[in-house]
């Protein structure tokens, strides 16, 4: 009875894992779609044009309450056609891919109810939402660029 206790483990992990992979790769080519027109497919931006890049700053954006709101309101993710639930795996992987050095210690996955609430709310002034969350940020010594 133990060994097919253990073979029963070692099987729901490993399709546990096929799941997260599957759901990393649905990100990914989320990403691909909808994302890499303007933050290009390694995340740098175009900082020339006003996209900022995500790479090694993202994670950042957590450590202030409306900067994760803003992650969810900017017209890229708050506009999409994707669901909300798409929409958090998919800043889910962002974070992870391009930024894991910069999450709090803290941090918690965006959820399907948080990312459909914050929507609700679009944001009004891009520019002025990311200065504010910039300027929370360097409060805390962080400069994003």
């Amino acid at each position: 009875m133990k060994p097919l206790r253990l073979a029963l483990v070692a099987g729901a992990l490993l399709l546990s894992g096929a799941a997260l992979a599957d759901g990393d790769r649905s990100a990914r080519l989320q990403y691909i779609l909808h994302c890499t027109g303007c933050h290009q497919a390694d995340g740098s931006g175009a900082p020339d044009s006003g996209v900022p890049s995500v790479r090694d700053q993202l994670g950042h954006f957590l450590k202030v309450p409306d900067g994760r709101a803003f992650l969810v309101k900017v017209p890229g993710s708050s506009n999409s056609a994707l669901s909300n639930a798409d929409i958090g795996r998919l800043l889910n992987w962002m974070l992870r891919s391009f930024s894991a050095s910069t999450l709090p210690a803290d941090f918690a996955p965006y959820t399907e109810s948080e990312v459909a609430a914050l929507r609700a709310a679009p944001l009004d002034d891009v520019a002025a939402a990311r200065a504010g969350v910039v300027t929370r940020l360097a409060e805390q010594g962080i400069t994003i660029r």
